[in-house]
């Protein structure tokens, strides 16, 4: 993948929502200093907290490349969408995307690109021929967050993780498997565009052997409770062959993400299923804490829902995000 130029101009687009501005939230959190300002379309319900900037204003910013900062239902350019793309090019930004539906797959894009000398850049697009899954043991250690629905904090679990383990100076990597954490690292996986047949294989080829104290901390993906997504998680859960499993959990949610017709299953539900076929990989592999996304909940709320969990569960739980990591990896440190 060519390198991306920064900073960024973040793009959300007309998003309905928080959540659905994910990709542009995690480049925020995590690489602030590559998130310069927002563009914003009319009806947008989503706010980094960044200045609000039409592209000439980011382009004397010193913006170099418009991410798209959504992450929306099937991955789809909209036409509104790209009038604005048309224009960021002709404005002389390259363009940045995680979607399923590729930039270089819309030719009126292309075209302008190689009008005004600009590039386009799809993360989302697999850049190795993987191999078919061995389920050969690999030397090293590794950890897998897995949640009771998508877009609960999986990936910043294992970001904040990663954190703080290289704060005590042990050997930690985070491995990006979406097009987020791709954007945040350089480098990864994008499993959700790997041949299905491929998927377990690519996991294994991200998370090679390596030295026994060594950690892989694997970006979650969807859950294995979803029915849209949970293809994903297994070839996670499988490919990935984890240690350790952290849960991960949104408290506040009515219903699966995109799947009103359905409830979250409890952590506990979580906990066996994913445990049970985490096993099948790696017959030592436990589950050793709970991260849970309290953005929408008091700290005095938040504080004693954790307790509240650790009590009936018997695993430390914590908003890494919020609170720190510290229980998180006493508890890998354990293994």
């Amino acid at each position: 993948m060519a390198q991306i130029e920064t900073p960024y101009l973040l793009f959300l687009g007309d998003a309905p929502d928080q959540l659905a501005a994910k990709v542009a939230q995690g480049i925020k959190d995590w690489r602030p200093e590559f998130a310069v300002g927002q563009y914003r379309m009319e009806g947008c319900k989503a706010d980094m907290g960044l200045p609000d900037m039409n592209l000439a204003t980011a382009k004397a910013a010193g913006c170099r490349t418009l991410v798209i900062g959504v992450a929306n239902r099937g991955g789809i350019i909209s036409p509104a969408w790209k009038k604005v793309l048309v224009a960021a090019l002709e404005e002389g930004f390259d363009l940045a995307s995680g979607l399923h539906n590729l930039l270089r797959d819309e030719p009126e894009l292309v075209a302008v690109a190689q009008a005004c000398g600009r590039t386009l850049h799809d993360v989302r697009v697999p850049s190795v021929a993987y191999p078919i899954a061995n389920g050969v043991k690999r030397t090293g250690k590794r950890m897998l967050a897995v949640g009771t629905d998508c877009s609960v904090g999986k990936m910043y679990t294992a970001l904040c993780i990663e954190k703080e383990m290289r704060a005590r100076g042990m050997a930690a990597d985070f491995r990006a498997t979406g097009q987020t954490g791709i954007l945040i690292t350089g480098d990864g996986v994008p499993l959700d565009a790997v041949i299905a047949d491929f998927m377990a294989g690519s996991v294994e080829y991200l998370t090679p052997d390596n030295d026994a104290e060594h950690w892989d901390l694997i970006e979650g993906q969807g859950s294995l409770f979803h029915v849209s997504y949970s293809g994903v998680t297994m070839a996670l859960v499988h490919g990935g062959q984890p240690d350790a499993l952290v849960l991960c959990h949104e408290p506040t949610r009515p219903h699966m993400r995109g799947l009103p017709g359905y409830t979250l299953p409890s952590l506990e539900a979580l906990r066996d299923v994913a445990l049970t076929l985490a096993r099948v990989a790696n017959p030592a592999c436990v589950v050793v804490g709970i991260s849970v996304n309290t953005q929408h909940m008091a700290e005095d709320e938040a504080k004693a829902y954790l307790a509240r969990l650790e009590a009936e569960m018997g695993l430390p739980a914590t908003d890494p995000f919020r609170f720190g990591a510290e229980k998180l990896v006493d508890a890998l440190a354990a293994i």
